[in-house]
């Protein structure tokens, strides 16, 4: 790969003015020809710098290609929000802590359908698109499945020309950036704003004010003001996300919050008092500082209600802004609805709802009939858990302190909603307690969100037939019986462009061959033609190429990143997801470490009759998840030990791949032959990653949870490698567990007895081990069930030796596994959203 651009063949560093000498420097914004698109390229070189002129190498040509890419861009944007503002249709404003973007320039060229344009045009300074693209640095706003998912739906909005928009907010440091030392996991700040982003443009006139703290007064005539406190201004960044071959390019509008220059107190700043000073300037800085801050102290809690509220409150205030723009007042708020649809990506964003009541009364002067009609025909809310420790609650103190008066709201609401109970459902009143919104429990009294966005939304939807069948029977099962119509099924789904397309083009171009279309691209359902072919030997052939091109690209990831040497003619085996006792990596790693034992048992000749097999492990711990921190380690100290067996080491590898992120599961995923979906049943939402690798044709070993379920349905079941307990059995195997019943397999104790011999190094694992001993108490008991579903696994993984070794078999299985991935799109789910809760439509731009 080259390292730096060389100018008209020369032999050393390319300035700025050398290659305008090569290709001339003239603005082409809307550039068709590779010609005027290297003219604009070198334009942005010469013309928007950002480095010094004497620089023009790997980092400096990207940033010129980006700009050269934006340029497009910008205009397709502001033709989109001019054709909606004319039209003035319904619009959906998407609200979501957390979004996964992955690298933007091969996913703009992608959907503008200018790949070869770009690629022809970097020719012509000597470079490859590829080496271009290596250069940007993911974008840090989000972390796993939350995150990819909501980018992945403003992307199918985009191409579906659905009017709407994305809110989150503009994370400095990310959650963090991984590294891998021999003591495990190393948490470091994300640097992807060390430079600058070029596909963010700064909207300076979009403003608003953000209120912390402070408290309410009374007016004479009865209306309330929440006034005093701390004030800091929510300013507008705007990333655009274009459409698969549409003109239509939407905007995740992302916002940072910024104190005033009236807010820099000169005074003290001159009197020495340098940090009283700038006391508002820097805690307005920590907002938006990191993703999902530690939260163990008050200091902690406060920090994330207030991100919370942030968003909240910035993103209603623009979403209020935009529809009195096209209207003359006084307004009709009773129209709000027909033009405003808001969703909750979970319950991070739950404080929309007291902040648009706020906004409403206190604002705009509506009464609380009034305001509570517009907001229960307004908002809808995506649960995506059914973990009890994820469904958020806060502390009603802090919350008091923080925000009073949306306190005051919170409490009517619940008092509201209490003696309607009271008065309609006395069946109901014995589980009045667990539904109302405040838990008054004198010793941690909070506030339920979960229970807010349910009483409060008109539509609340799972995200996969399982995980809303849960909801519907266990979680909210007596809200069901109030509301029967509120609770829908939105099966989660992926984009087919990021998710194939792009990182996988030489399975793309054999698709298109084979079914003799590219529509698949926006209509997954045509894969199903592949079924008919699945026997071929010719498709086989072409099909065994590609994925074995994919490996070879992997290995040569892994070895960059980690200095381990894989073989692609092994299985590669992948679980990458963040790292959660429910996920199971735990249980992977004890796979591996008994498959380690039996093989340092066998005869060399009996080791050649066995299935090479290359385990790879990626994701994130959070640095307070101290069992995950332990998992992450020990798969590390697995992998040096196994790694570095010559007896073993051509049969299996272990690595664990560091910083696990969109643009490394873009290698990762097409790469992929087998993938571990094995979370405890009933436990999992919907799981995407899932959806990703049956869609390479990675076939899936795992358990009946979350999208598994519908997966293997559409894929069929033979063609699935499946495991383990189910959710009806979870409960009652926990309760035979606690009463002693609990036999463990012997090669389950054999592995855990093989770890506390010390063979892994001399780290202490015994309080990892004792989660999966015992029969109950904290931290105790194996709740998650690995020791219950480990003899299952270990046979369905024997399972899998046996097929792989069966290369026709392995191949059919994993054609038929593409085949069955149509229903997984982004767009099924997207087009789902728009008909049955939002009821908005196409507002395509001609």
């Amino acid at each position: 790969m080259a390292a730096k651009v060389e100018a008209n063949g020369g032999g050393g560093k390319s300035d700025v003015s050398a290659v305008s000498a090569k290709v001339p420097a003239v603005a082409h914004p809307l550039a068709e020809k590779p010609d005027e698109v290297a003219s604009n390229i070198s334009y942005h070189a010469q013309f928007s710098p950002h480095f010094s002129p004497f620089k023009f190498e790997l980092e400096q040509a990207y940033y010129a290609t980006a700009e050269s890419v934006r340029d497009r861009l910008i205009r397709q944007w502001n033709e989109t929000y001019l054709h909606f503002h004319k039209v003035d249709p319904k619009q959906t404003y998407y609200l979501s802590m957390e979004f996964l973007q992955g690298r933007a320039l091969t996913n703009a060229i992608g959907n503008l359908n200018i790949h070869d344009t770009y690629t022809n045009a970097l020719c012509k300074f000597g470079l490859e698109l590829e080496e271009i693209a290596e250069q940007e640095k993911d974008a840090a706003l989000g972390n796993g499945g939350l995150g990819r998912l909501a980018s992945c739906f403003l992307d199918s909005m985009a191409t579906l020309n659905l009017p709407s928009w994305g809110y989150g907010l503009r994370y400095r440091y990310g959650l963090f950036k991984q590294r891998i030392t021999r003591e495990g996991q190393e948490e470091v700040a994300e640097d992807w704003l060390e430079k600058f982003s070029p596909w963010e443009v700064v909207r300076h006139d979009i403003l608003y004010p953000i209120r912390f703290f402070g408290h309410v007064e009374v007016n004479p005539n009865g209306s309330r003001k929440w006034v005093g406190g701390e004030v800091v201004q929510a300013l507008a960044y705007d990333v655009p996300i274009p459409g698969y071959q549409t003109k239509n390019t939407i905007s995740l509008r992302l916002w940072e919050a910024k104190a005033s220059a009236e807010d820099f107190n000169l005074f003290l700043f001159n009197d020495g008092q340098h940090d009283a000073a700038s006391g508002l300037h820097s805690r307005a800085q920590q907002i938006c500082a990191v993703l999902y801050p530690g939260d163990t102290t008050e200091g902690g809690k406060l920090l994330r209600l207030k991100q919370q509220f942030f968003l909240c409150s910035a993103s209603l205030q623009d979403i209020i802004s935009r529809f009195k723009e096209r209207r003359q007042g006084p307004w009709n708020w009773s129209e709000f609805p027909t033009k405003v649809a808001v969703q909750l990506n979970d319950t991070h964003p739950t404080l929309a709802i007291p902040e648009l009541m706020r906004l409403l009364m206190d604002d705009e002067g509506l009464g609380w009939d009034e305001a509570w009609d517009v907001i229960s025909k307004t908002i809808a809310y995506t649960n995506h858990t059914v973990l009890p420790e994820a469904l958020e609650k806060w502390s009603q103190p802090v919350m008091w302190k923080l925000l009073p008066r949306h306190m005051e709201i919170i409490q009517e609401i619940d008092k509201r909603f209490t003696a309607m109970i009271n008065t309609t459902r006395l069946d109901l009143e014995s589980e009045l307690s667990s539904m109302r919104i405040l838990d008054d429990n004198p010793q941690k009294p909070v506030v339920q969100m979960a229970n807010l966005c349910v009483v409060s939304s008109h539509a609340v939807n799972g995200v996969a037939q399982l995980h809303s069948d849960i909801l519907k029977s266990e979680l909210f099962a007596n809200y069901v019986s109030i509301w029967p119509t509120k609770f829908q099924n939105k099966t989660n789904g992926i984009t087919p462009r990021r998710w194939l397309q792009f990182c996988n083009p030489e399975l793309s171009g054999i698709i298109t061959k084979w079914l003799k279309t590219d529509k698949w691209v926006t209509n997954l359902d045509l894969l199903t033609g592949l079924r008919q072919f699945a026997d071929n030997e010719d498709l086989q052939a072409e099909w065994l190429s590609a994925k074995m091109a994919s490996k070879q690209r992997l290995a040569r990831y892994v070895l960059q990143v980690t200095g381990e040497s894989i073989d692609p003619d092994s299985l590669f085996d992948i679980q990458v997801k963040r790292i959660h006792e429910y996920k199971r990596q735990l249980l992977n790693i004890l796979g591996v470490i008994y498959r380690y034992k039996k093989l340092k048992e066998m005869s060399p000749e009996e080791r050649k009759k066995t299935t090479p097999r290359t385990v790879m492990i990626g994701g994130k711990a959070f640095a307070t998840y101290t069992n995950a921190i332990r998992i992450v380690r020990l798969v590390n100290d697995v992998g040096a030990v196994v790694n570095s067996d010559p007896e073993v080491n051509s049969y299996l590898k272990v690595v664990f791949v560091p910083n696990y992120n969109v643009s490394v599961a873009e290698v990762l995923i097409p790469g992929s032959e087998l993938s571990q979906h094995i979370s405890t049943a009933g436990m999992e939402a919907s799981g995407t990653s899932n959806m990703k690798f049956s869609l390479n044709g990675c076939l899936i070993i795992g358990t009946l949870d979350g999208a598994n379920v519908e997966i293997r349905e559409e894929i069929s079941e033979e063609n699935f490698f499946l495991f383990g307990a189910t959710a009806e059995d979870v409960p009652r195997l926990r309760k035979e567990r606690e009463n002693g019943l609990f036999k463990p397999d012997p090669r389950f104790e054999e592995a855990k007895k093989f770890i506390r011999s010390g063979v892994f190094g001399s780290y202490d694992y015994n309080p990892l081990l004792e989660s999966l001993e015992g029969n109950s108490g904290y931290g105790r008991g194996d709740y998650f069930l690995v020791g219950h579903d480990f003899p299952s696994y270990m046979d369905t993984q024997a399972k899998v030796d046996e097929v792989y070794r069966d290369r026709k078999k392995w191949l059919k299985m994993s054609i038929l596994s593409t085949a069955g991935s149509g229903k997984f799109s982004s767009d099924r789910t997207i087009a789902q959203y728009a008909k049955e809760i939002w009821n908005i439509e196409e507002c395509r731009v001609p």
